[in-house]
């Protein structure tokens, strides 16, 4: 119930679990010769499946919405809506999320949130027509645990990515 719930909310806010999927192949698949983006997608969905995963994906969902609403109290809802780049609690919570699957989780959440690619971009670049601030985080926080997911699950990774 709680996952359906997850993906629900995601859907809602323009996010499909195969955008993070796409992302997660991009991050693996120089490491994984038979590597498909349906595994992808089926380590995102494991990764959703977690219930701490959940409850993040709640709260911060929550307050890109009552930013949206312009519900917070000041001055969170100034720093909400300028994204305030040394806010950082946005990374706080999606670095939760990265953190079930150790260091290699964490590396990968450090490049996407400053390649910022495929969906995370779209999000990130969506100011003044919606709030973010968390979202795009969150989804970079699920891509980099699912594909640290996937490094930790294979036997048969390259040790080095292929030229």
């Amino acid at each position: 119930m709680s996952y359906e719930i997850a993906k629900a909310l995601l859907l809602r806010r323009g996010v499909a679990l195969e955008d993070i999927a796409e992302i997660v192949y991009t991050l693996q698949v120089v490491y994984h010769d038979d590597l498909t983006l349906e595994k992808c997608l089926d380590s995102v969905k494991a990764v959703l499946q977690k219930r701490e995963v959940q409850y993040t994906l709640y709260t911060g969902i929550a307050l890109d919405e009552m930013a949206e609403r312009k519900l917070l109290p000041e001055p969170l809802q100034s720093i909400m809506e300028a994204d305030e780049p040394l806010y950082g609690v946005d990374e706080t919570m999606a670095l939760g999320i990265t953190s079930v699957f150790g260091m290699i989780g964490l590396t990968s959440f450090g490049y996407l949130d400053k390649v910022k690619p495929e969906i995370i971009g779209r999000l990130n670049g969506s100011r003044g027509k919606r709030v973010h601030v968390f979202l795009d985080d969150l989804v970079a926080g699920l891509a980099a645990a699912a594909s640290a997911r996937i490094a930790h699950k294979s036997d048969s990774a390259n040790s080095y990515p292929a030229k």
